[in-house]
C-alpha cells in the first residue's frame, strides 16, 4: 500500500510501503497515520477552528527522530510542518497532506541554579518551565499563557510579565541545538554557527528545527503579586489616561497592560459581571 504525502511542489507523491518502512524502522517515537489510534488527538491544536489533516504525524522522542524525518522528507521533497505546543492561532503547526513533525513529547528540562541556566527541549510548555525553575527561585522570561509551547514563543520573540525587567524570551537564549534543512544536527550560539544563531532569534522555524534551548535564568519569587483590576467599560476613557501617565514612571520590575473585552466566565470574576464589557 502506498502512502500519499504532499510534496513541496503542491502535488501528492506516492511513497511505497518499502520506502516508508525503511524510514519508520529508524523512528523511536510514534508514527501516526489517519487510521492510527491517537491520530485525531495528535492533530488537535489550541485553535479548535483549525481542521487540517496531515498524511503523517511523527511524534519525535528525541533529536534523532527529527534528523531521520528531515532526511526522509528531503530525499523525497515532502512538505513538513512543525508542532511544539500547537498554540499558533493560524494553525501553522499542521500541514494538509504533509508530514507534521510533532515535538510535544520532547519535554526534558534541566536547571543549573548555580550557573542560572535552564536547558529546555522544544516540546515543553511555559508552565512546565516555571514549575522546574521556581523550585530554585528562578525564572525564564516567557509569555503569559502556561499552555503555550516554548519553541514557537522563543523563536518568534516572546513577550510576557517579566519582559520589562529581563527582556523578551528570545533575548535570553544562550544557545540552541537544531536540525537544519540538510538534516544536519548543529549547535548554535554566539561562538558557534553564530550567523545561524542570529537568524533563529526572531526567524521562527524558518532556519531549522530547534530541539533544545539553553536559557538565562533570573531571580524571581517565590512570592509575586499580580492579578486583574476590573473597571466597567464606561470608565475606559479616564482609566486609559491614568494608565498612560502611570506607565511613564512604572518601575521595570512591574508589568501591566490594558485589555477591553467582555468578561470571561473565570472563577475570579463575579457572576454578575460575566459577559459584561470591561
Amino acid at each position: 500500500m502506498n502512502i500519499h504525502i504532499m510534496g513541496l511542489n503542491g502535488q501528492r507523491k506516492d511513497i511505497n510501503k518499502q520506502q516508508f518502512e525503511q524510514y519508520t524502522i529508524s523512528i523511536r517515537g510514534d508514527v501516526l497515520l489517519p487510521e492510527t489510534a491517537g491520530y485525531a488527538e495528535a492533530r488537535t491544536i489550541w485553535n479548535g477552528m483549525i481542521d487540517i489533516s496531515p498524511a503523517v504525524i511523527v511524534r519525535c522522542s528525541g533529536a534523532a527522530d527529527v534528523v531521520t524525518t528531515i532526511q526522509f522528507a528531503r530525499k523525497y521533497e515532502l512538505l513538513i510542518s512543525l508542532k511544539g505546543g500547537g498554540h499558533n492561532i493560524a494553525g501553522s503547526a499542521l500541514c494538509n497532506g504533509g508530514i507534521t513533525l510533532d515535538l510535544s513529547s520532547m519535554k526534558g528540562i534541566s536547571v543549573d541554579p548555580s550557573a542560572r541556566i535552564a536547558r529546555v527541549q522544544s516540546g515543553v510548555c511555559l508552565g512546565d518551565i516555571d514549575h522546574e525553575t521556581q523550585r530554585f527561585g528562578l525564572a525564564v522570561p516567557t509569555g503569559i499563557n502556561s499552555t503555550t509551547g516554548i519553541a514557537g514563543l522563543a523563536l518568534g520573540g516572546g513577550y510576557g510579565w517579566l519582559s520589562r525587567a529581563f527582556g523578551h524570551t528570545v533575548d535570553n537564549i544562550i544557545s540552541a541545538d537544531l536540525v537544519d534543512a540538510q538534516g544536519e544536527f548543529l549547535h548554535v550560539s554566539e561562538q558557534e554557527n553564530s550567523e545561524l544563531f542570529w537568524a533563529i532569534r526572531g526567524g521562527s522555524g524558518n532556519f531549522g528545527v530547534v530541539t533544545q534551548f539553553e536559557f538565562k535564568l533570573h531571580p524571581v519569587g517565590p512570592t509575586v503579586f499580580g492579578g486583574p483590576v476590573v473597571f466597567p467599560l464606561s470608565q475606559a476613557k479616564s482609566i486609559l489616561r491614568k494608565y498612560r501617565e502611570l506607565a511613564k514612571s512604572m518601575p521595570d520590575k512591574a508589568s501591566c497592560w490594558p485589555v477591553m473585552r467582555k468578561a470571561p466566565p473565570f472563577p475570579f470574576f463575579l457572576l454578575s459581571i460575566t459577559v459584561s464589557p470591561l
